[in-house]
């Protein structure tokens, strides 16, 4: 049986929080691939702060040195807001079991999903510790010890929060960019 995590996301910017999930993941010995996607816009903002192809760009070279790792253009070559429901469907031409990697921040949103009900009949998710939130034991439970947040990274653009692998090139974006919308 192939079994996929999807851990979808802005990733705007990218953060060592978003390595700490994929590290976990790697570490589940029942997930054989892990797919990185960054979403075009999200379905819950009006805007992004960095555009879609350099947010892909970035995690292709954070993530390249991770052999469970795939960085999926899907959403992002949409150019368009893309629901979860489509990308899950899209993976489940090649997958036998789809795993969802979402926030535990994302938790109580979860019912407005675009086809949540159907979504949920699809994947099993796991949840990524966030903020001290509980994680319901109806869910697979990821400990991470990572609090950034994106948006709160976008103003400070503290360097030890960003990836070695592009720190530089980020901090200059946002910088450059003044990008601290969404």
């Amino acid at each position: 049986m192939k079994t996929v995590a999807l851990f979808g996301g802005s990733f705007d910017p990218p953060h060592i929080g978003h390595i700490k999930v994929v590290e976990a993941l790697e570490q589940l010995p029942f997930i054989d691939t892990i797919v990185v996607m960054p979403t075009y816009l999200n379905p819950f903002k009006s805007t992004f702060a960095a555009p879609a192809n350099l947010r892909l760009k970035w995690l292709e070279k954070i993530f390249s040195q991770h052999p469970k790792v795939q960085v999926s253009s899907f959403e992002t070559d949409q150019k368009r807001s893309v629901p979860t429901i489509e990308s899950v469907l899209m993976l489940r031409k090649e997958y036998d079991k789809i795993y969802l990697v979402i926030g535990a921040d994302n938790l109580a949103s979860l019912g407005r999903w675009h086809r949540y009900d159907e979504l949920k009949d699809i994947v099993t998710l796991i949840v990524a510790s966030r903020n001290n939130i509980p994680v319901d034991i109806n869910y697979i439970s990821l400990d991470i010890d990572e609090d950034t947040a994106s948006s709160s990274l976008r103003e400070t653009m503290e360097s030890s929060k960003l990836p070695k692998e592009c720190a530089y090139e980020i901090q200059n974006y946002y910088k450059e960019h003044n990008a601290k919308k969404s």
